[in-house]
């Protein structure tokens, strides 16, 4: 469906950004890829990348933010899908700088919604965040709200107008400020404890590959307000220590303000409205103008107060296996 498009990715310099347009660009012909983002630097870096692709011709650079509504109208003029990657993510940084992390997070995604629905696009894809649920930090508060913004705008777009939907996943395996690359800094400067906030700490484990399939399929599927969640398998922090620094010690340090012990992705309220699939999870919207009709094929809904939790999870992996992920699933740019 993305063959002879036009794609823009709001924040398109960032991990994702880079893995979405590898994943495009081998997977699919489209007219073009705009990066839409405001650091000039990374533009030129990306840029650099990809001189030598085969479909270096279908990328776009495009300076701007998403708080800049005038900006993303130019860049979305003919514009098919926009995936919406921007964000303040770091949640220090977001307690500190609380009025810049709204104008980004909130204010943005507002921005994204008027410039999509007055450029005609055709289908919008928010990415979100597992700190969205049941929020205790801003970061996590912004981007609910977001995630409501996109999710009520489908109210306004009228029955042919542009499509919105959220795909929500936690901290990708790796990614910056994540406890990977934290961890593997102490290693390199030859480190031999690795702490751990609290013992009781488990995380679900995503690739950046397996996160942009999700958007795909978003892309594909989505009718309007829905929340897609993969299914992905959790791990344990000790776990993963151990599989990084086999038999380092492990000091307990506390776990830090705005810190969850587990990733919630549905929650038991949520429940009501989430149905199953082979390898995801959909959430629909609880809003009048959605009806039934709406639903995608082949899904089977969830039992009452059923909850996904990376510490309630039915998957788990082992230190070995975290191990080989480890070799195959970290990437850095």
């Amino acid at each position: 469906m993305l063959n002879d498009k036009a794609i823009l990715v709001t924040g398109g310099t960032g991990s994702f950004g880079h893995q979405f347009v590898n994943y495009i660009l081998d997977h699919y012909t489209p007219q073009k890829i705009i990066i839409y983002s405001r650091d000039e630097y990374k533009q030129f870096v990306m840029n650099n990348k990809y001189k030598t692709h085969k479909q270096y011709n279908k990328l776009r650079f495009f300076i701007g933010d998403v708080r800049d509504e005038a900006r993303l109208k130019m860049a979305m003029r003919n514009v098919d899908y926009v995936i919406h990657a921007a964000a303040l993510k770091q949640v220090p940084v977001c307690e500190y700088n609380p009025n810049e992390a709204i104008k980004t997070n909130i204010n943005g995604a507002v921005s994204v919604i008027n410039a999509a629905l007055e450029s005609g696009v055709k289908k919008v894809i928010a990415l979100s965040t597992d700190k969205a649920v049941n929020p205790i930090n801003l970061y996590g508060g912004t981007k609910l709200v977001s995630d409501k913004l996109f999710c009520a705008a489908n109210a306004y777009s009228g029955m042919d107008g542009t499509r919105f939907a959220v795909v929500r996943y936690g901290n990708v395996a790796g990614s910056r400020g994540s406890v990977i690359p934290f961890f593997k800094n102490i290693i390199d400067n030859g480190g031999m404890e690795l702490p751990i906030t609290d013992y009781r700490m488990t995380r679900f484990w995503i690739s950046l590959k397996e996160g942009v399939k999700l958007v795909v399929k978003a892309l594909e599927d989505s009718r309007g307000g829905e929340t897609f969640i993969s299914k992905i398998p959790s791990f344990k922090i000790t776990d993963l220590a151990q599989a990084m620094l086999p038999g380092c010690k492990m000091p307990e340090i506390g776990i830090r303000e705005g810190e969850k012990l587990h990733e919630i992705m549905i929650t038991s309220e949520d429940s009501m409205r989430t149905y199953e699939y082979e390898k995801h999870f959909i959430i629909y919207p609880n809003y009048s103008w959605w009806g039934p009709k709406e639903l995608i094929p082949g899904g089977e809904k969830v039992k009452a107060e059923f909850e996904y939790s990376s510490g309630k999870n039915k998957e788990w992996l082992s230190v070995e296996k975290i191990r080989e992920l480890l070799k195959t699933d970290i990437v850095h740019y």
